[in-house]
This record gives C-alpha cells, structure tokens and sequence, in this order.
C-alpha cells in the first residue's frame, strides 16, 4: 500500500478494526449482495451526472474530523427526501462511524426516503467485502479514494463494484492519482479540494486538475464548493457535477431548494 496520510491513517486503522470483527464471511456477503444487485438493480449513477449542465450531489454528513459536529439535528430520512424535493441530481452518505459520525443505517434511510435518485456510499473502502455491503444497504454507488489503495487493489474494487451493477466514484486530490484513476479505467473521476493530510481546502485543486482529465470522463469537484460563484468556476473549468456537503448541512431544510438551484445556475 502507498503511504498513507496521518488523517487518513487513524480512519483506516479504526475501519479495518470494526471489519475483523465482523464474522460474516465474504462469500455469504458475496451471494447476498448479487442476491440483492438481481432483484433490485442499482440506479445508474453514472447516466445522472452525465446529464446536460451541471450536476450536484447533495451529501449527508453529520460530522467531521476537521469541523467537529456539523448538524446537531441530525434526520437523515428528512433531509434525504428535502434533497430530492429540492432538485439533487445524487445523495451521498457518509457511512463511516468513527471520525464522522455516519452509519449504514444512515444510506438505508436516505435510499427509502429517496429512492429515485443514486445514493452513493462515502466511505473507506478498502476490500472487497466493503464493496458487498454497499449494494447490500441499497447503494447506487460507492467511493474510492486513490491515496489509500493500490493500484490493483483500485483495479480489482472497480470490477467488483461494476459486477453488481455499480460505477463507483474514484477520488484523486493530485496529478499521479488522476494517472493512477485514468490506467485503470474510472469512469467517473473526483477531484477532491481537500487535502487528507492537513483536511485544509483549496478550490484551485480542481481547476488545476481538470484540464488533465481527458473528455468522455466525468468530472466532479468535492470539498470547499459554498457559492454560485464556485459552481460557476467549476463549470466553466469542465465539470460535470459538483459534491457539496457542509455548505448544505449547515442549513435549514427549507433553504436546500434555494441553495441547489443558486449552485446550478
């Protein structure tokens, strides 16, 4: 594995913890997530950002490591159905349980109370058995972030998550990530403004990325995008959608329409 930031280091040291305690087998958890992928397909995450113009993922996250606790009244149900009633083209979900205060039974709510837009599932994935579980809590999609994986271990996940019908997200924050991305045929390409190693945020991140990521890939900036004004840059510089979390968050639910249609305009 590449060296891992500090930050990110603690997360997957506490996920790998929770997942060896699990007793589950992954060839159970295999057959119950192709059981699941058989008889409910997932929505194609893919085809929504590929839509006309520019698309937001509204993302569901009740805390974070740099920001502490975001939402006190934190309902994931109700504000999963007030994104889509307010125009989000995606929902993500933040699932991991140690440093964000996030839960599956976070996305299973989200995907019950909006189930006809993708859910993706935001965490720190790393096995394939993580990958099983996200089509098994009804995600459309799931997060890869290249900084914490191999390039194989990229390679294999993708094909897993493409087996049970799911195009997953693949986050790069620099230029050897977004190589590392393109050789092993993401179709779907994050550039997240954050760095993992400081959780400090500059939008420039992806303006200084886009241009390397060839066309027919999808583009989606995340981290740092608060104002029509940063949408409007990310626009301008090729993206195809934007993955907007703490600025949502931190607002009421009736201002999320307002807030979703000022970000695509």
């Amino acid at each position: 594995m590449r060296d891992t930031p500090d930050i990110l280091a603690r997360i997957l040291a506490a996920k790998k913890k929770r997942l060896s305690a699990r007793r589950r087998s992954i060839s159970d958890t295999r057959r119950m997530a192709e059981k699941k992928a058989a008889s409910s397909p997932a929505l194609d995450f893919h085809a929504v950002l590929s839509r006309p113009g520019l698309s937001v993922v509204a993302e569901i996250k009740k805390a974070s490591p740099s920001a502490g606790t975001i939402r006190s009244k934190f309902e994931p149900a109700k504000i999963a159905n007030a994104y889509a009633k307010a125009g989000a083209d995606a929902i993500s979900v933040l699932t991991e349980q140690d440093f964000f205060k996030g839960s599956p039974a976070h996305l299973r709510l989200a995907k019950r109370n909006a189930p006809d837009i993708p859910v993706l599932r935001k965490d720190f994935i790393y096995c394939e058995t993580q990958v099983y579980e996200s089509r098994i809590m009804g995600a459309d999609s799931f997060l890869l972030i290249c900084a914490m994986l191999t390039w194989k271990k990229l390679l294999r996940l993708l094909q897993v998550g493409r087996s049970l019908g799911m195009e997953p997200l693949v986050e790069t924050h620099d230029l050897d990530e977004v190589k590392m991305a393109l050789d092993s045929g993401a179709r779907i390409v994050g550039i997240n403004n954050r760095n993992l190693r400081t959780f400090e945020v500059d939008l420039r991140t992806s303006l200084d990325l886009a241009g390397k990521i060839p066309g027919g890939i999808l583009k989606v900036s995340e981290s740092g995008i608060k104002t029509p004004g940063d949408s409007r840059l990310l626009r301008e510089a090729g993206f195809d959608a934007i993955l907007v979390g703490e600025t949502l968050m931190r607002n009421p639910i009736a201002n999320f329409a307002e807030t979703i249609k000022s970000l695509k305009t």
